[in-house]
């Protein structure tokens, strides 16, 4: 709903399984009465049919394409869990890109975010396709990180920017509170106490969920304001948000999330991670040690795939 409101979108396609509790036609014929502009049709699939093979004409032509799929994380579940089932879900799909929209942008939000980035960008770069097409959704980590400090501060939240570096899971979210004014407010002796609370916050939905879904509201919220980012920069207007991507900006890893310009290409710039302050650089280390082997699953499950396109 909130990409069929933005002004830019001219054609909304929505897709899913047969086996979804509502149909996407049904969706589809929903979202086509908002008085906005897009032109929304919806595609259905059932669970054996291969996206390659049956999203032609869903995907042709599209410049963005934002993946919210696979099974979500219950009470008790690891997103390492995740891995062995959620990537699968996420290689039909990005198979379906690289052959129907090789030049789309395709915003991946599948658990583990971490693990599958790499993943897809490995299988790829086996096709000669840019790996830098393939983005990790980590704006809710900075949507968070933003509501926190304003709770603590009570400044405007819409002059709060925390910019939350490294992936996107537990250790590994590091918000940066000492580059903004609001987050530098923060007493040195809550620090902790706050990073802490972004790192898991999703966990604190999952178990108030009672194993009946994990964050989907902020996350659609989250999500859409990415694909609005990504939607500017297509129009000539730089926009700037995290994302977790193929990068070198940190030695010895080639993926990581940080602060984005993307432009009318895409991905345009990945900027550099900037000052850190004592506590931030102790973090860094944290996030590096488990990032590493995060990253390292997705690198080893496309040694085994490839994308039959």
């Amino acid at each position: 709903m909130l990409m069929a409101m933005q002004d830019s979108v001219s054609e909304l396609c929505v897709f899913d399984l047969d086996i979804a509790g509502v149909p996407a036609d049904g969706v589809a014929a929903d979202l086509s009465h908002l008085e906005k502009r897009a032109k929304v049709k919806a595609y259905t699939l059932s669970k054996d049919d291969k996206p390659v093979d049956k999203l032609g004409e869903c995907l042709s032509g599209c410049k963005l394409v934002i993946v919210p799929a696979g099974l979500p994380r219950k009470p008790g579940m690891t997103r390492a869990d995740l891995l062995g089932i959620n990537a699968g879900i996420a290689k039909g799909i990005v198979e379906a890109t690289a052959k129907h929209c090789p030049d789309a942008i395709v915003a991946l939000i599948v658990n583990p975010v971490n693990s599958i980035v790499p993943a897809m960008c490995e299988l790829y770069k086996k096709k000669g396709l840019d790996p830098k097409k393939l983005v990790g959704v980590t704006t809710l980590d900075s949507v968070r990180a933003n509501k926190f400090v304003h709770e603590i501060t009570g400044d405007a939240v819409d002059n709060i920017n925390i910019p939350v570096i490294g992936g996107h899971a537990g250790v590994t979210i590091l918000p940066l509170f000492s580059q903004d004014a609001s987050g530098r407010k923060i007493p040195a002796d809550k620090i902790d106490e706050i990073d802490k609370k972004v790192q898991n916050a999703g966990t604190v939905v999952v178990e108030a969920k009672g194993g009946k879904g994990s964050a989907t509201l902020s996350m659609a919220y989250a999500g859409a304001r990415f694909g609005a980012a990504v939607l500017r920069g297509f129009e000539g207007m730089e926009t700037v948000e995290a994302a977790y991507v193929n990068c070198n900006i940190v030695d010895g890893f080639e993926y990581f999330s940080a602060k984005c310009t993307f432009g009318p290409n895409g991905l345009q710039t990945v900027h550099p991670l900037g000052v850190l302050s004592d506590h931030e650089q102790k973090r860094l280390e944290e996030v590096k040690t488990a990032l590493k082997d995060e990253i390292q699953a997705g690198v080893d499950y496309a040694k085994n795939e490839d994308l039959n396109i």
